[in-house]
């Protein structure tokens, strides 16, 4: 692998690390801020199948976001990224777990006007109608999931104990559902940006089986969210757990349920498919955000539950960080590719 192709990489590294830290308190938070699950086991059960996800199923969300902007540099997706970055570092040190889909997506529409590169506005609605479209389908599913769930455990009389086994074994469960959805929808946010300037190859192993070339930059993405998930997460995970609405296990079985439900609606080329060969409504392939489908989830419960129990001043936190987030990702991208081209001389854009 080239050298200078790893560091302009690195930037997308970055956001695959900053995606770990903020993003992997939306599939296993509210199972560790309940207690019912360890931080190393769910980083551990995190980690694999994200990579799993991103390998196998990152390909459907990373087509959209490539047609809203196709960075057509290695300098210039290098600042992209690391634009996208660098807002997202700076949200997750005040511990708001903002949505990385809106920085990348903020970046790519800043790299786009210096670029002097048209927007697709189509696909941009389509993409901001998903940031709240996202929230709000996932607390509706949150809340009809609750009441059926509670409904099943009133009627078949399960044990405490037993009930405590069957909910810690969901959690885990769903957690690595909400892992390989969380892969397969978000790799488009770390790595969408280099698809068009990768000089990587497939890989064969032999019989078993082989890597696109966009599979071999997924799968150094996974890593890089692993990382990401192991080393700084932890803080996070008790924001989203505990912060808006205190929670019990079965409330967090549900939500991380609905979460990684909606996450895989927006990223499963086949469910797409299986949808639109029987003239069955589908949803968009794009890069939903995580964040968002979690605290839906959450907010969906908590008002199930009575609105008294909801910390809305977090909320209205949470709401500013993902109206700040793409604005500031958008500035900070167009500022910094022109540093790069006007005083490094870089070639950030074609």
């Amino acid at each position: 692998m080239d050298i200078s192709f790893l560091l302009y990489l690195s930037s997308g590294l970055f956001l695959g690390w900053s995606l770990g830290a903020s993003d992997a308190a939306n599939i296993f938070g509210t199972a560790v801020g309940t207690k019912m699950v360890k931080f190393k086991t769910a980083a551990i059960i995190s980690s694999l199948f994200i990579t799993i996800g991103a390998v196998y199923a990152g390909s459907g969300a990373s087509q959209t976001l490539g047609t809203l902007g196709s960075v057509n540099t290695l300098a210039g997706a290098f600042m992209t990224a690391l634009a996208a970055a660098l807002t997202i570092y700076w949200t997750v040190k005040i511990s708001l777990p903002v949505s990385t889909s809106q920085a990348i997506v903020g970046s790519i529409i800043g790299w786009n006007f210096f670029a002097g590169k048209h927007t697709d506005i189509s696909i941009l609605s389509k993409i901001v109608g998903t940031w709240i479209f996202c929230p709000i389908l996932t607390g509706v599913i949150a809340v009809l999931l609750y009441f059926l769930v509670r409904f099943i455990i009133r009627h078949c009389h399960i044990g405490l104990i037993r009930q405590d086994c069957y909910t810690r074994i969901g959690l885990i469960l769903a957690g690595a559902f909400g892992a390989y959805a969380l892969g397969a929808n978000n790799i488009a946010n770390v790595m969408g940006v280099f698809v068009a300037s990768s000089p990587l190859h497939a890989v064969n192993f032999g019989t078993l089986f082989s890597l696109s070339a966009t599979q071999v930059l997924f799968f150094i993405g996974g890593i890089a969210i692993s990382v990401g998930v192991f080393t700084y997460s932890s803080k996070l995970m008790t924001t989203v757990g505990n912060g808006i609405v205190k929670m019990s296990p079965l409330m967090a079985w549900v939500a991380v349920v609905s979460q990684a439900l909606v996450l895989y609606l927006f990223a499963s080329q086949n469910l797409q498919h299986f949808l639109i060969s029987h003239d069955l409504p589908s949803f968009p392939l794009v890069p939903v955000s995580s964040s968002q489908a979690i605290i839906g989830a959450v907010i969906g419960i908590g008002l199930a539950k009575g609105a008294y129990r909801i910390n809305w001043g977090l909320i209205g936190r949470i709401a500013f960080g993902w109206i700040l987030t793409p604005v500031a990702a958008a500035l900070l991208c167009y500022i910094s590719l022109f540093f790069l081209q006007n005083v490094f001389d870089m070639e950030v854009c074609r």
